[in-house]
């Protein structure tokens, strides 16, 4: 089996360093360990030239952020596989065998993630990637073990390989070169989303990209910017109408694009209403941003030829917020989705493009059923 490379980026975490590569070290024996280190001001590169002699420093003069950061230091890797790993990130021993040994079976599965659970409450998945990511007709991301903000207690009720549509950043295995080659992670988007924006590419050059249960790692989340962080709001929302501008059909753009900014427009006033005025605002400016910036978001060369394929996009028909506030479905595997899983041969029947039509359908009655809600609360 072939070694990898660890990278671990880094940003004023010594305290993540101190408490979480020591796990690292003692589960990754044969592999090359490297913390990229975005400028820190604080002890970080003391810390690892005091402590860790044999782990690789690629010390930066600026903080190139989460995108770029990871960019600049696989441009300085050639190992076969890299995997890209946040230093809020606890792994456990035998956490890399399991998803290598799968890669090589084959060569056209080209990132996959580990199973991710929360540090801070072991029995449960973690919100960034849980069993795997997917995306629905609006680009909206979710995972199984994790609709919106609820995220499920892991019972082994997701400990089978599947296909899946994103790979969580927060321990991402990929193909150095295919890495490469693609252009890593869009540095526009400096952090959040670009995982996700990234694995879409991939799909759309005929990439696979999987979950293996068997790999265990546990994440504190929110790490370098918290969950309530005006910032981060403004990045994600921003981010995901960038990566379906990106990636979508021009036709289907035609209708999706209006329709993820007017639920982004609802989710601004619902922060509003809760008294969350700042995440309002990063919502707003988002949305500004992403209108005002237009002609800088660059669309792939090949955003009209999808490559042949034989296995399509794992992506959702219908619309997350239709499922979950309509249908009430709070767990991946009440949506109709998830019993494709189920199936000997899961890897048929999936589809990005078809089935718009009730998407739609879905989008105008989600649409009218916010406006009633808010309504209601303002009164």
């Amino acid at each position: 089996m072939e070694s990898a490379a660890i990278i671990i980026l880094n940003y004023n975490g010594v305290h993540f360093l101190e408490q979480f590569l020591p796990s690292v070290v003692a589960s990754s024996a044969g592999h090359r360990l490297i913390v990229a280190d975005n400028a820190s001001t604080d002890a970080s590169l003391e810390f690892l030239q005091k402590n860790y002699p044999t782990v690789e420093i690629f010390a930066f003069e600026e903080n190139y952020g989460f995108a770029e950061g990871y960019n600049q230091a696989l441009n300085l890797v050639d190992n076969t596989y890299s995997i890209l790993l946040n230093s809020d990130v606890e792994v456990t021993p035998g956490w890399i065998e399991p998803v290598l040994n799968l890669m090589e079976q084959d060569v056209s599965i080209a990132a996959c993630q580990p199973k991710v659970k929360a540090f801070h409450q072991k029995s449960h998945f973690e919100h960034a990637g849980a069993a795997g990511g997917y995306i629905d007709q609006l680009g909206y991301p979710f995972c199984r073990g994790r609709i919106i903000d609820l995220t499920e207690e892991d019972k082994g009720q997701y400990d089978n390989i599947v296909p899946i549509f994103w790979a969580t950043g927060a321990c991402f295995f990929v193909r150095t070169q295919v890495y490469k080659s693609m252009g890593g992670f869009d540095a526009s988007f400096f952090a959040h989303m670009e995982e996700i924006d990234f694995c879409w590419r991939l799909q759309r050059a005929g990439y696979k990209l999987y979950y293996h249960p068997q790999s265990v790692v546990y994440h504190v989340g929110g790490g370098t910017m918290p969950a309530t962080n005006p910032r981060k709001t403004y990045l994600n929302f921003r981010n995901s109408t960038v990566m379906l501008y990106k990636n979508e059909k021009i036709i289907s753009l035609l209708w999706k694009l209006p329709a993820k900014l007017g639920l982004d427009l609802l989710a601004m006033l619902y922060f509003r209403i809760q008294g969350k005025s700042q995440d309002g605002q990063a919502v707003w400016r988002a949305v500004v941003d992403f209108l005002g910036k237009f002609r800088q978001w660059k669309r792939p060369a090949n955003h009209i030829q999808l490559v042949n394929r034989s296995t399509p996009f794992v992506m959702m028909k219908s619309l997350l917020v239709w499922e979950r506030y309509f249908h009430g479905k709070k767990y991946f595997r009440e949506l109709s989705f998830a019993n494709r899983f189920n199936n000997t041969r899961w890897d048929s029947g999936f589809s990005a493009h078809d089935a718009e039509g009730s998407s739609k359908k879905q989008y105008q009655d989600t649409a009218k059923w916010a406006s009633q809600k808010l309504k209601k609360k303002r009164k």
